[in-house]
């Protein structure tokens, strides 16, 4: 699986360096090194949402606050799917 966060401009003024680190630290947490990949990215084009965030493609948008949340809902999920 690869997760990518947006680190431009809007999402970086957003907190994009506090959600990457949150997302790894939950991935080391987890496990889940060997599954999950974590990687930067630019514009996701969502820029007025807050930090922009894909699983495998699908789009989303979380704030510092939500990523454990996001985290439970949208990774481990999907992890589980596909054991």
């Amino acid at each position: 699986m690869i997760v990518k966060v947006c680190v431009g401009s809007a999402c970086y003024v957003r907190g994009s360096h506090n959600v990457i680190n949150r997302i790894k630290s939950l991935i080391e947490l987890n496990n889940l090194t060997d599954k999950i990949e974590l990687k930067a990215s630019f514009c996701l084009g969502h820029c007025t949402d807050s930090v922009c965030v894909t699983v495998d493609d699908n789009i989303y948008t979380v704030n510092e606050d939500e990523v454990d949340k996001f985290f439970e809902e949208y990774i481990i999920k999907k992890v589980n799917l596909c054991k």
